[in-house]
């Protein structure tokens, strides 16, 4: 039977955050800042996630007591349609590395982040865990989605085969510091800050949103979700999968209004109907992890308020083109904790 144990403290642990320059990942270093634990910390440079000698012989070396394994090779819709070779084989090397690795040095705990794009399209809502492998993927990101349902079924069949504390958790969609803020290959918030910060500098009378407004979306703070695994990771987990969403979506006009007030634009709100949708709606079933006694914290405007800083810093310090150039060298090819797909 696997370990069920909680974790009294993070108190003087060896902690090792895979793909801490991310998004997801540098909250998680915000998060245990002052934990007085002894954070792992390693880039690509140092250790190649993909190279399994340097992962077992790194962490014989280092001994993780806990792990939280955030970082993964993950891109944009195009991307993944053009790379899913690279996206397949990238990710099961990373997770059967880090995975196989945490069990045969002795992990405590490890803390999986899957994605919601594992769950079937045609998935009931709200989606509850056992949705998992009951029907067909988005084709878009087939094989990134395949390669995190086996990082889910390597921390099932590790609990169930040796007894390994390894829990998987899937996010809805992330927002918040870190994000990217690229114009054509960003998230729902991202993307829609972005547009309505420039639609406000240019004085235009109208804020174009994607789509028709009607899709709705579940989001979740990247503090909030840092939180939640942190009190993962502490909590004595029976399951072994944990949808973590805040337990409710938003209609995209509804965001859209929201945004428009954080950002300060005054104008119109125009719904550009040439472009797609995508998914109507992803809701997350969060019943197991709200039995844990975990609740999000960060209403939508006050994370929004913080996402929109994030951006504005970075728009103010790195010119336009800068921003884009970086954000699409970097979705294809680096190491880097995942948002959710849009």
């Amino acid at each position: 039977m696997a370990a069920e144990g909680s974790i009294n403290s993070f108190s003087g642990r060896r902690i090792w955050i895979t793909g801490h320059r991310g998004m997801l990942g540098s909250a998680m270093v915000r998060s245990l800042e002052r934990s007085d634990a002894e954070l792992l910390l390693t880039t690509r440079a140092e250790l190649d996630l993909t190279d399994a000698g340097a992962v077992r012989r790194w962490m014989q070396e280092n001994r993780p007591e806990l792990v939280f394994h955030i970082g993964a090779k993950v891109g944009g819709i195009h991307a993944n349609a053009t790379l899913p070779a690279d996206f397949l084989y990238d990710n099961l090397m990373i997770q059967t590395n880090v995975i196989d690795g945490a069990h045969k040095t002795g992990v405590e705990k490890l803390v999986f982040v899957a994605s919601n794009c594992t769950y079937p399209t045609n998935a009931e809502q709200p989606i509850r865990e056992e949705a998992l492998l009951t029907g067909p993927l988005d084709g878009n990101i087939r094989a990134y989605a395949v390669s995190k349902i086996a990082g889910i079924e390597m921390c099932r069949s590790y609990r169930t085969q040796h007894g390994s504390n390894f829990v998987a958790i899937v996010p809805p969609n992330l927002y918040g510091p870190g994000d990217n803020y690229h114009p054509q290959h960003s998230h729902v918030v991202a993307g829609m800050l972005r547009r309505a910060h420039e639609a406000k500098l240019a004085g235009s009378q109208e804020f174009i949103v994607w789509g028709d407004g009607l899709p709705r979306r579940e989001l979740l703070h990247v503090d909030d979700l840092a939180a939640a695994l942190k009190y993962v990771m502490l909590a004595p987990t029976k399951h072994e999968l944990y949808n973590v969403g805040c337990g409710y979506d938003l209609q995209i006009s509804e965001l859209a209004t929201l945004i428009a007030e954080v950002v300060g634009f005054k104008g119109e709100i125009v719904y550009d109907r040439s472009k797609p949708n995508g998914t109507m709606r992803k809701l997350l079933d969060s019943s197991k992890i709200r039995a844990l006694g975990w609740l999000p914290q960060i209403t939508e405007r006050a994370g929004l308020a913080t996402a929109y800083d994030d951006f504005r810093r970075r728009y103010t310090t790195e010119e336009p083109h800068e921003m884009h150039r970086f954000e699409a060298a970097r979705a294809p090819h680096m190491i880097r904790s995942p948002g959710t797909t849009e």
